[in-house]
């Protein structure tokens, strides 16, 4: 099989698009072996001269994950480094996934389960992998919910600063009330 292929193009693949495009398992491990194809996790690739054209490279593997996992939302400590609401880093991804969702385990990652999986959720093209994550505002309301309390304060700050953008307090209100987080009681006061 020639390795000329759309596959070449994309930033990562997994076996079954392998499959699809004639590449059998075999054959995928013998190209992993002689270093023309890379494994990034278990069952996604790409190929090893792949050039990344996307700048957030360092989003890759979080981006595989949140691929690889099915149903997942990228949140919590992951999402606000990523909207730049932290300084805290990250050692590990942290994915939401329903919670009814079976019982999932991805390296270096932390799997947290939500109820609510809709509010705030968007797509974006990270590492040239679409991805979901939730937005900057149900990032802030859950980092008050389930992260500690400093972290969040920092987050609400930084995202008051206009670090990602406009803020919009109107939306941060209607997600706080919809989670019944209770952020505006600290809004209030820095927004004076």
């Amino acid at each position: 099989m020639s390795l000329e292929s759309d596959l070449r193009a994309k930033s990562s693949f997994t076996t079954d698009e392998a499959k699809k495009h004639g590449l059998s398992p075999r054959m995928l491990s013998y190209y992993v072996s002689k270093g023309q194809i890379e494994r990034l996790s278990r069952g996604v690739y790409r190929f090893s001269d792949y050039m990344i054209k996307d700048a957030n490279l360092q989003w890759e593997e979080l981006s595989v994950a949140a691929q690889r996992i099915p149903g997942a939302v990228i949140c919590l400590i992951s999402a606000l480094n990523y909207y730049g609401l932290t300084v805290e880093r990250m050692k590990e991804h942290w994915i939401a996934v329903p919670h009814s969702h079976p019982h999932v385990h991805f390296p270096m990652t932390r799997i947290i389960r939500m109820r609510n999986m809709s509010l705030g959720v968007q797509t974006k093209r990270i590492a040239e992998i679409e991805v979901r994550i939730f937005d900057p505002e149900r990032t802030i309301v859950d980092s008050f919910r389930l992260l500690d309390f400093e972290t969040a304060m920092k987050a609400l700050k930084l995202y008051l600063q206009g670090k990602c953008g406009r803020p919009n307090i109107k939306k941060l209100n209607l997600y706080s009330k919809e989670l019944r987080a209770g952020v505006s009681k600290y809004l209030a006061p820095l927004l004076v």
